[in-house]
């Protein structure tokens, strides 16, 4: 079973727990989100069996940080602070050697261009070890921002950016940290037909221990539909994304990968834009 299959399927299945006449309003909430799902699949599929093939855009160049924004907490935007994003052999890094400690320099790098309806796919991996003085909760820690605030509208001493993350978690050799999972600085999501407003929402990704390298996908269609996919595999669909505030629907925004006190380094970054198939 393809990703775009098991994606879909995951979308029409239901837990039959909630079969019973307290969680028929829950139930009919699902179905639509399910009926919506299937449309919004079938148009993907009929758009891109007719016209022009789309052709992938890499955002990373594997040369510099042209197109891209800076902001880290407590700088100015476009100060990389202690060269935290570097370019080195080919790839991005998220770079620690010249830090001694953290001290909450959480920062973001943003491509300039804003997207709406489109497939990320980008190829990470953890290495060495995590800054000294930083939150525990950040070991092995990264994040896909997306549906994402602009660098130059956010704060001098703004932690994150509101936006959707698709978070990026590595194993500590030992325990379980499924990967993948969404959180919503600023946001909401809707899961299985329920309005999520917890900070995060695990999904089913498995744990990914050592230096291995990673590929994720994201599958996003404005504010109607987001799936996860670690390699081929769907983790996690959610729906109705909104601004937690006004619930306003979250069509498009920036893309930004962080710094979270632990080095990372990304080899692929690329987009498959969809925008003019809405």
């Amino acid at each position: 079973m393809n990703a775009f299959t098991k994606s879909l399927f995951a979308n029409l299945v239901f837990n039959s727990e909630l079969l019973n006449y307290k969680n028929m309003k829950k139930i009919n909430m699902m179905l639509l989100s399910g009926v919506a799902s299937l449309l919004l699949s079938l148009l993907i599929i009929t758009s891109c069996s007719s016209g022009t093939e789309k052709q992938w855009q890499s955002l990373f160049n594997g040369e510099n940080l042209d197109n891209w924004d800076i902001k880290i907490r407590g700088f100015q935007l476009n100060d990389n602070h202690k060269n935290t994003f570097i370019v080195e052999d080919g790839l991005l890094k998220v770079s620690y050697d010249e830090y001694e400690t953290f001290d909450d320099r959480f920062g973001h790098i943003f491509y300039q261009e804003p997207f709406s309806h489109y497939i990320l796919r980008v190829e990470y991996r953890f290495v060495g070890e995590q800054l000294a003085n930083a939150p525990g909760w950040a070991y092995r820690n990264n994040g896909i921002m997306f549906h994402s605030q602009s660098a130059k509208s956010m704060e001098l001493e703004q932690n994150f950016p509101v936006s959707v993350e698709a978070q990026l978690l590595g194993g500590d050799g030992e325990g379980e940290r499924p990967n993948f999972s969404v959180c919503t600085p600023g946001t909401h999501v809707v899961v299985d037909g329920e309005l999520r407003t917890e900070h995060c929402v695990t999904s089913s990704g498995k744990t990914y221990h050592g230096d291995q390298w990673v590929t994720v996908e994201l599958h996003v269609y404005g504010d109607s539909i987001v799936h996860h996919i670690i390699e081929n595999d769907t983790v996690l669909t959610y729906t109705n994304l909104q601004l937690s505030e006004t619930h306003e629907p979250l069509k498009r925004g920036y893309i930004a990968l962080q710094s979270e006190s632990h080095p990372t380094e990304f080899r692929k970054i690329e987009i498959l834009d969809l925008t003019d198939q809405y």
